[in-house]
C-alpha cells in the first residue's frame, strides 16, 4: 500500500476536516464541538470509538501487538488573525499552535488504516486529546483509563512546525532529550491596598510583584547551569483597576522550562525562596499556586530510529529527516512517553513567502496544508510497517 498516494487522494478530505476543527476552536479539556465533530467523521468511516475522559479513544485492527497513535486537538485563548478565510471567528480562541492539523492528520490516518485493516498485523488505538496547552489532557485520559484499556506496546505522534521550512521536512531526537519539562506557576501577592497619593499607609503588591520578576530572571542568569536550557518566563501579571488606588492584591503567571531533572528540582525550590523572600522585605506575602507539572520529553532511541528507517521508505517530494531536534517547549505526550517506547516528531508546515514569518502562538501564523498528507502517510506508513515487522 502505497500510503503517500492515498494521502494525496484524500487531501481535500483532510484538508475539511482542518478547517472545520479550525473555525471551530475550542480551549481546554471540554471541546463540545471538535470531540462530536471527530466522533461523527470515525462513525462514518465505520471505526470504533467512544469518549474516554474528555477525549477520544478509536479502534482500529486486532491483535496482540499495538500502537497508540496520538493527536492533540485543543486550541489557545487567544485572538486569530491570521487571515485565514476559515479563521476562527470568536475573538476569543484561535488554532495558533496547529493542533487543529494534528487532529485533521489522525482522522486521514485513521481512514487510511481502516481501509487497509484486513491486512494490519495488530491493533492500533487512536488518541485525540484535549487540554495539551495546559498539560492537563493526557492526564486526564490516562486517569479515565487510557494505557489500562490500551496497553499499548509504542506510540508515534508528530507536532507541526510553522515559518519558512516548507513540507517534506520532519525534524526528530533519537539521542537526546526532544522537549523540555515545564513547571506552571502562578504567585498569589498580598499588600496593603490604599489611595494613590498616600503609597505610605500602603503595601503596594505592585512593586512586589516587579521586584519578584527581576529576581526570578537574575535567578536563571546566575544560578541556572546553561547547558541545562532553564527558560523562565512570566506571561501574565495582572493588579489594580484605577490609576489612583493601590491595590490589595497581584498575581503573576509564568513557566520554567528545563532540560535538566536536578535543575528543575532546584529551580523550584528557589522559585519559592525567592518569592516568599522579596514579599517579606517589602512587609507583604505571597502564596504560590501549582499550574502544571510535566516531566522532559525523550524519546525512545530504537524505536525512533526504526520510525525514521520507516518514514524514508515513502516517495513523498524532498523527504528530509533532520535529527537532534531539540526545543525548550513542552508537551504533556511526556506522560506516554515515559511510560512506553515512544517516538515523537515535529513535522514542517511552513512557507517560503511571508506566510512563514511567524511561529507558534503567535495570532498571525499559518499553517501549510500540503503538510497534511504527508503527515497522515507517515503515521500510516510507520503503523503498518512496524506492526508487519514486530509479528
Amino acid at each position: 500500500m502505497n500510503y503517500y498516494q492515498r494521502a494525496l487522494e484524500i487531501k481535500e478530505e483532510i484538508i475539511k476536516h482542518r478547517r472545520y476543527i479550525h473555525e471551530n476552536a475550542e480551549t481546554g479539556l471540554n471541546l463540545p464541538k471538535t470531540t462530536a465533530y471527530i466522533l461523527d467523521i470515525l462513525t462514518e468511516y465505520g471505526i470504533e470509538a467512544k469518549r474516554l475522559g474528555h477525549g477520544i479513544l478509536a479502534t482500529i485492527g486486532q491483535g496482540e501487538k499495538s500502537l497508540l497513535l496520538r493527536a492533540d486537538m485543543d486550541a489557545l485563548p487567544m485572538k486569530e488573525d491570521s487571515g485565514e478565510p476559515f479563521a476562527c471567528p470568536t475573538g476569543t480562541e484561535g488554532h495558533c499552535c496547529g493542533h487543529d492539523m494534528h487532529a485533521a492528520i489522525l482522522l486521514g490516518t485513521a481512514k487510511m488504516l481502516k481501509e487497509q485493516e484486513d491486512a494490519l498485523k495488530g491493533t492500533v488505538y487512536l488518541m485525540f486529546q484535549p487540554a495539551e496547552e495546559t498539560f492537563e489532557g493526557a492526564r486526564d485520559m490516562i486517569a479515565a483509563g487510557l494505557l489500562e484499556e490500551t496497553k499499548p506496546d509504542a506510540s508515534l505522534a508528530l507536532h507541526v512546525m510553522p515559518g519558512h521550512q516548507t513540507p517534506g521536512t520532519f525534524m526528530y531526537n533519537n539521542t537526546g532529550i526532544m522537549m523540555s519539562s515545564v513547571d506552571g506557576f502562578r504567585i498569589h501577592i498580598q499588600g496593603k491596598g490604599g489611595h494613590g497619593a498616600f503609597p505610605q499607609n500602603a503595601i503596594n503588591p505592585i512593586t512586589i510583584g516587579a521586584h519578584i520578576h527581576i529576581a526570578l530572571s537574575e535567578l536563571i542568569a546566575n544560578e541556572a547551569d546553561p547547558a541545562h536550557s532553564c527558560v523562565l518566563s512570566i506571561g501574565h501579571f495582572e493588579a489594580g483597576k484605577a490609576p489612583n488606588i493601590i491595590p490589595h492584591t497581584a498575581f503573576m503567571e509564568g513557566t520554567l522550562r528545563t532540560k535538566n531533572e536536578e535543575a528543575r528540582k532546584k529551580l523550584v525550590r528557589r522559585i519559592h525562596e525567592v518569592c516568599e523572600f522579596t514579599a517579606k522585605r517589602y512587609g507583604g506575602s505571597v502564596s504560590i499556586e501549582t499550574l502544571s507539572d510535566m516531566s522532559i520529553l525523550k524519546n525512545d532511541p530504537d524505536f525512533t530510529t526504526q520510525m525514521v528507517d520507516y518514514m524514508k521508505e515513502l516517495p513523498i517530494p524532498n523527504l528530509n529527516g533532520i535529527p537532534g531536534s531539540s526545543a525548550n517547549a513542552s508537551d504533556d505526550y511526556a506522560m506516554i512517553t515515559n511510560v512506553i517506547p515512544s517516538c515523537y516528531f515535529n513535522l514542517a508546515a511552513g512557507f517560503e513567502d511571508e506566510r512563514g514569518d511567524y511561529g507558534v502562538h503567535h495570532p498571525k501564523v499559518r499553517f501549510n496544508e500540503d503538510a497534511l498528507p504527508i503527515g497522515a502517510s507517515l503515521l500510516a506508513h510507520c503503523t503498518a510497517r512496524w506492526l508487519k515487522d514486530t509479528n
